[in-house]
């Protein structure tokens, strides 16, 4: 098990915020899509912020974050209010709701696996559940809100990019005990990997319909 020194745990810190901050303006990009008021935009901006990070520190015994620290509503607050203001002036760019996807599945996914690696060191299930958790738990809360199937179910390559992203993860702590090296590549990755999908409509295989 690794023990984080003070300038690992801010660096941590803030990616973590960043990540928040990334789904928050998703969450915010899809209140106003749907016509929510501003209460509503910065509720669901709040809970698409939190929500992953919250989860996975109740699955590995912590105090959420987000309830300890007011940085984490206080930064999706600002994010939605910044989208409030600016959404006129952004809404011919919807690829902008899509790469803060991308950016927040990427940050979430291996600070998820992070928080679990300090834990309980190389056990690559619980950083796979960790990192998973992060970064779809508050993605599919944000869709069910505003009565949408969750992306994450039915989009090309979403898990699929979370899920090789902690694999280069753990392999590199496997080999360096590089911390800063692995997040950075498997925050890097995952994100990469989630844009090249959505560029080129990357899909894994489905069932065919065969009803006539």
């Amino acid at each position: 098990m690794t023990e984080f020194s003070f300038s690992t745990e801010f660096f941590i810190y803030v990616l973590d915020l960043f990540g928040t901050v990334s789904f928050a303006i998703t969450g915010a990009f899809k209140a106003i899509e749907k016509k929510f008021d501003v209460v509503g935009i910065l509720l669901l901006a709040t809970i698409t912020g939190v929500a992953g990070g919250t989860i996975r520190d109740v699955v590995l015994g912590r105090v959420p974050n987000s309830i300890v620290d007011p940085a984490y509503v206080i930064a999706t607050i600002a994010s939605g209010i910044v989208i409030f203001f600016l959404y006129s002036k952004l809404k011919k760019h919807w690829n902008l709701f899509l790469k803060f996807d991308a950016i927040g599945l990427g940050v979430f996914t291996i600070i998820g696996a992070t928080f679990a690696y300090n834990i309980f060191g190389l056990n690559f299930l619980a950083i796979l559940l960790a990192g998973i958790l992060t970064a779809v738990g508050g993605g599919i809360l944000r869709d069910v809100f505003v009565n949408q199937f969750p992306i994450v179910f039915v989009k090309e390559f979403y898990l699929s990019a979370s899920f090789i992203g902690i694999v280069i993860f753990s392999v590199l702590l496997y080999f360096t005990e590089e911390i800063y090296v692995a997040t950075i590549l498997g925050i890097v990755l995952t994100t990469a990997l989630r844009l090249i999908a959505i560029k080129y409509n990357w899909n894994l295989p489905k069932v065919k319909n065969t009803d006539s």
